[in-house]
């Protein structure tokens, strides 16, 4: 019985597995073939590897700007949200005030509740008021904003913090401000490094937000959004081929930060098994 199960158990995997990984083996492949080779689909592998479109896709989709707005909204927004989600996680964790439990409620509700489209208008209505409707700092801030995910995975991990610390502390002479910096931050590192990965990989693969408030500023678009004009080329032309180098290219980034957050996730993962 426990060789059947274990043997459908390792079937499903591998099902998931393959699931996942085959459109990122179509497009992986698909970025070294010709446009009327990739739209004929005959054959899964190139005839003639053309690496020269990965060197196209480079020049046509202005990628050293692209790439440098994204970098600067991903990392911008995911610092942003680390430090707004952990002190909003340690002051619900540690303090009591009044409308605590609404403002949980709240985050639950930003969370589960996905308006999408709708709240554009209104965030790009407040964005013209503060002035920021024409630069980068008003998308970070509206992605900062969507930080309930990162305040509910820090708080579970402030749950495991013994609050002995912050008495030990107290009696020492630090300040909750103090406290929070010096001795709960360092404590919530592999929460850090889980919600950083998470937060960057949203802010990087953010189309609409970017979209919307770069539409008359075509030189402060991000990659997600450049990677769009790859689509037609000259003659209204399609360019297929180059929208996958181009695609694979703006992977990179994201495994990048997979790797250096990779052993945060994983005790987080052991931590949440054994409990």
């Amino acid at each position: 019985m426990k060789v059947a199960w274990n043997t459908v158990l390792w079937a499903f995997l591998l099902i998931v597995a393959f699931l996942t990984l085959f459109p990122i083996m179509i497009t992986l492949l698909g970025s070294f073939k010709t446009n009327a080779e990739l739209t004929a689909g005959a054959t899964l592998l190139p005839e003639i590897w053309h690496f020269s479109n990965y060197i196209e896709a480079w020049k046509q989709a202005n990628f050293s700007t692209y790439t440098l707005n994204s970098v600067f909204v991903a990392v911008a927004s995911t610092i942003g949200t680390l430090i707004v989600s952990s002190m909003a996680a340690y002051v619900v964790n540690r303090m009591d005030f009044i409308g605590k439990k609404l403002y949980v409620s709240i985050q639950a509700f930003t969370m589960f509740v996905a308006i999408g489209a709708v709240v554009l208008r209104p965030q790009f209505d407040l964005m013209i008021k503060l002035h920021l409707h024409n630069t980068l700092w008003g998308v970070v801030l509206i992605l900062i904003s969507t930080h309930a995910s990162a305040f509910f995975i820090l708080l579970s991990f402030m749950n495991g913090i013994p609050k002995e610390l912050d008495e030990a502390a107290r009696i020492d002479g630090c300040s909750p401000g103090r406290t929070f910096w010096r001795i709960i931050i360092p404590l919530l590192t592999p929460g850090l490094g889980v919600c950083a990965l998470f937060a960057f990989r949203g802010a990087w693969n953010e189309y609409l937000i970017p979209f919307v408030f770069t539409l008359s500023k075509p030189d402060l678009q991000t990659l997600t959004v450049g990677l769009a004009n790859l689509k037609y080329g000259i003659a209204a032309a399609s360019q297929t081929h180059f929208m996958m180098a181009g695609a694979c290219l703006s992977i990179l980034p994201i495994l990048i930060a997979y790797i250096f957050a990779n052993k945060s996730f994983m005790q987080m993962t052991a931590g949440s098994l054994k409990g």
